[in-house]
């Protein structure tokens, strides 16, 4: 080989190994060869292409500070990592979490290279859960996977295993109505923005009050899904899981949700998917039997019928309708999708990647489902920074459906960042190309949502000091 070199230019034809490299597409071997093990410069051609403002195996992190944002569409810390080397990391918790979640994650990421995504992940995970309380691990994940890829130049569905899909297809959510003739505006509205699929809300809620519509309704605060701070003369409804509520639907009740769904389905078409959501806390028969009464509008799934972690009652409801059944949005980690799946107790999985661990769990949690022919939609309520990460691992998934999107109505909540204008188009999003996640915060807008009384990524000193031992082995 060095003679082949020597010969080249001596004859003039290149005075430059490495053009001649590249132009001869010559791979790691010869490359080795012809630079006669000099394993430094070795590393120097591979890495040619790397940003000079990084060098990965020296980046180490020295600081991790938040911002909780309102309004984008709910509330929403967001996370920034500061490196050795000037590269920032950015990253989110879920919407309605306590950004003490991340804070508490500073002291074990101080000095660690957050080129290591999954080595740091391992380390930290024991301390998410299901639901919110996830949301610190998997806020810093995503801000280590947008460090990751600028610190060598790619963006994070490459380091995932490269991409299936160029764009990202949206579900929207149904903007609420008065009346029929109003929603049908509001969904004219929603297709000129070009959304092509639609999810709607509808339950026992809207029975409530009504006469001859709900059994057992009166002593539970029904219209109260979300608040937990009304106690109730039974309990809080909203914390008291649907079995336990013995809330039943009449004949009329179920009429009633017919007739209202039908409408719909009419005002929307069928030719677009329309899924369904939020149906409130009753049992598995009941489950059941608002199932069966929706079958005739071919919706693309009934979500959340019965919390996630009763896998038999599941199984009961989806081997007992045709409507496609679907939960997953507060579920950490792959182990509990996993249960769901080799059950078959649903028929999709909708994994909120601010919960279920980041983007290479999620994306974990999809190859599972793929292999046993279960599609995969995704949930998300967040900033754009959220959604970015979504879009790489959504990217990167091959079983994937579409993502939701709640932010749409909410003004000024695509110039939240920098770098992708615009990020929805027409219901779609457009995979970047850009380093990591591909987009930088915009603190000037983003102030416009900083939570009333909240500091703008101050200094978090009294997070820096790891007090306790982690290992949960012996």
């Amino acid at each position: 080989m060095k003679k082949i070199l020597s010969s080249l230019v001596a004859s003039g034809q290149s005075s430059d190994r490495r053009n001649f490299l590249r132009k001869a597409g010559l791979g790691g071997l010869t490359l080795g060869l012809a630079l006669d093990g000099q394993h430094e410069r070795e590393m120097e051609f591979i890495t040619q292409k790397v940003s000079r403002d990084s060098k990965p195996s020296e980046l180490r992190i020295t600081d991790l500070r938040v911002a909780i944002l309102n309004g984008v569409p709910f509330s929403s810390p967001i996370i920034r990592i500061d490196t050795n080397q000037g590269l920032v990391g950015w990253g989110e918790v879920r919407d309605g979490a306590s950004a003490n979640y991340a804070l508490m994650l500073k002291s074990r990421l101080l000095g660690k290279n957050p080129c290591n995504v999954e080595q740091i992940f391992k380390q930290i995970k024991q301390f998410g859960g299901h639901s919110r309380a996830a949301g610190g691990v998997c806020g810093v994940e995503m801000a280590l996977w947008d460090l990751a890829g600028k610190a060598y130049n790619v963006p994070a569905y490459q380091l995932l295993g490269g991409k299936y899909r160029d764009y990202i297809r949206l579900y929207a959510d149904t903007p609420e109505a008065n009346t029929y003739e109003g929603f049908a505006e509001n969904m004219k509205k929603r297709k000129d923005q070009g959304y092509t699929f639609l999810k709607m809300d509808f339950g026992i809620g809207m029975l409530a009050d009504q006469p001859g519509m709900l059994v057992n309704a009166n002593n539970w605060s029904v219209k109260r899904q979300w608040d937990d701070k009304e106690p109730g003369k039974l309990g809080n409804y909203a914390n008291t899981k649907h079995p336990f509520t013995r809330i039943q639907v009449t004949k009329k009740g179920l009429d009633k949700l017919v007739d209202h769904v039908g409408r719909i389905r009419e005002i929307v078409g069928y030719e677009t998917p329309l899924s369904a959501d939020h149906f409130g806390h009753f049992d598995v028969n009941t489950a059941i039997q608002i199932g069966k009464a929706m079958e005739p509008f071919r919706l693309a799934w009934l979500e959340d019928l019965v919390p996630w972690f009763y896998t038999d009652q599941w199984k009961q409801i989806s081997d007992a309708i045709d409507t496609p059944t679907l939960t997953g949005e507060d579920i950490y980690l792959k182990e509990d999708f996993i249960k769901l799946i080799d059950a078959k107790a649903i028929d999709m999985i909708h994994p909120d990647l601010a919960s279920s661990g980041g983007l290479l769990e999620t994306k974990k949690i999809g190859d599972y489902a793929e292999e046993k022919g279960i599609p995969m939609a995704m949930h998300f309520a967040g900033s754009p920074i959220c959604m970015m990460a979504n879009i790489h691992c959504a990217a990167a998934t091959e079983n994937f459906v579409a993502l939701e999107h709640h932010g749409v109505d909410v003004a000024g909540w695509e110039d939240l960042v920098t770098g992708m204008k615009p990020i929805v188009e027409k219901g779609f999003v457009r995979v970047p190309d850009k380093p990591g996640l591909g987009v930088e915060l915009n603190e000037e807008v983003a102030k416009k949502f900083l939570k009333k009384g909240g500091t703008w990524f101050a200094p978090t000193d009294m997070w820096n000091t790891k007090d306790s031992a982690d290992r949960e082995w012996s």
